[in-house]
């Protein structure tokens, strides 16, 4: 051998959403400089960037939530502690529109962190960021299934200029609803005046040449398929021009790359489990599918990333399939500043302050984000690669300060005793459903193959 990739041996450690605002290196407790060892141990370490770093030079957009914006400086944080690359694609990416999402990827070219998701097209945001390692090279590629219309990346002519944005995972979503239903709601859309306009929209020309297809088991109404069964369910599958679109990207980075990961960020729905906020404990239909496609066309990980907690784990032919790795670091609380509408929301005057608006949306603490202690405890997986195969997963948890006054919370720190039990416990359930086996060693969680 001359080359040690050679050996296809390979260490690559993943994380979930990093929402940074301050500094890390000045911290010195013990298990949050044992975190860094294990992110700077990995031979490649990656997060999830859901966070803007800009000086507030674009115009805001709408936000369900924290209008994210950091120092650009913090992107040398993560540096410091050992991330290595960053996926940029999230329900956030726009919150300050197209200018604060390209001046984010700016400043991280300028401080030298790979990024992958987002470009000045839709080629580009697809396009793979690659990572050197002494092991060999790693390519990432990321998408995200939940997005603004206004920040999906577009394509571009030889006359017009592609669309700046994220790496856009469309996604199809069929309601299936009984006879009786089925039989009222299309009474509703004809009338209320919903067929008769969209019978005259398509004659209009306006939405191009796509043949209408006439079918007495399913029609569209308020923007939702609805389908004639036997008895109420809802399915998800990925949309096909998207998946035709990745793959060639996917073929391209095998050809310059020794390993190839794949990340998406993800807040939609299974259809059981608890829900944490807005999502459920189980992943969707169409997310299984796309990571499971995705090991299928030679990626070694699938990292998933969005709802703010631990999802289950799936070994699928001998790859990792993370279906969400929560929060990596939960600092949403530190935003320094906040647009107008903001406040209103919560009725909130000009006399407020953003540290008004944070304790008034989380109620001083008693709902959203700051009730839940499964926002607030995550892992960082180490994934372990010999031969070119996965030996094994040490999933190692943290702990970002739940019940800790703001100042305190959302930087991580290797966990201990019952948080650290705790936290493999909720991964051992959720994972069984995918007959993953999780032993739990110490404060450690291991996977071996």
């Amino acid at each position: 051998m001359i080359y040690d990739a050679e050996r296809r041996d390979i260490s690559i450690a993943v994380a979930g959403d990093a929402m940074i605002t301050r500094r890390m290196r000045p911290f010195q407790e013990d298990g949050f400089l044992k975190l860094v060892d294990v992110l700077r141990g990995a031979d490649v370490s990656v997060a999830n960037l859901e966070m803007l770093f800009h000086d507030y030079e674009d115009s805001w957009q709408w936000s369900g939530a924290t209008y994210t914006r950091s120092d650009p400086r913090n992107l040398e944080e993560l540096k410091w502690m050992g991330i290595d690359a960053v996926t940029t694609a999230s329900n956030h990416s726009f919150d300050f529109s197209e200018g604060g999402f390209l001046t984010t990827l700016g400043h991280c070219g300028e401080v030298d962190l790979p990024h992958a998701g987002g470009g000045r097209n839709i080629d580009e945001a697809r396009s793979p960021a690659y990572v050197d390692s002494p092991r060999g090279r790693v390519a990432i590629m990321a998408a995200t299934s939940t997005f603004s219309e206004q920040s999906r990346a577009g394509g571009g002519r030889p006359d017009f200029p592609g669309r700046p944005g994220v790496n856009a995972l469309r996604h199809d979503i069929t309601h299936h609803v009984e006879r009786g239903v089925f039989e009222s709601l299309l009474k509703a859309k004809r009338e209320l005046g919903y067929q008769e306009l969209e019978d005259t929209l398509n004659s209009f020309g306006f939405r191009g040449t796509l043949e209408q297809e006439i079918n007495d088991s399913e029609f569209e109404f308020l923007e939702n398929k609805f389908v004639l069964g036997e008895e109420f369910s809802v399915s998800t599958s990925v949309n096909e021009a998207d998946r035709e679109g990745v793959a060639k990207w996917i073929r391209g980075a095998q050809k310059l790359a020794d390993w190839v990961i794949y990340g998406v960020h993800c807040h939609e729905n299974g259809t059981t489990g608890d829900f944490h906020g807005g999502s459920r404990v189980a992943p969707p239909e169409f997310l299984v599918d796309f990571a499971h496609w995705t090991i299928d066309q030679g990626c070694a990980l699938f990292a998933g990333h969005g709802p703010h907690f631990l999802r289950g784990i799936e070994i699928y032919k001998n790859r990792p399939i993370f279906y969400s790795l929560g929060n990596f670091i939960f600092q949403n609380e530190s935003v320094l500043w906040l647009p107008d509408e903001a406040y209103r929301r919560f009725n909130l005057g000009f006399d407020q302050t953003p540290g008004d608006y944070l304790d008034t949306r989380s109620g001083s603490g008693t709902r959203a984000f700051a009730a839940d202690p499964v926002f607030w405890q995550s892992v960082v997986a180490t994934c372990n690669y010999a031969g070119g195969e996965l030996k094994e997963i040490q999933l190692h948890p943290i702990d970002m300060g739940f019940g800790r006054p703001i100042a305190q919370r959302g930087r991580p720190v290797l966990a201990e005793g019952p948080i650290a039990q705790e936290t493999l416990k909720w991964l051992q359930e959720v994972s069984q459903p995918f007959g993953t086996e999780i032993k739990i060693e110490g404060d450690v969680g291991m996977i071996r193959l």
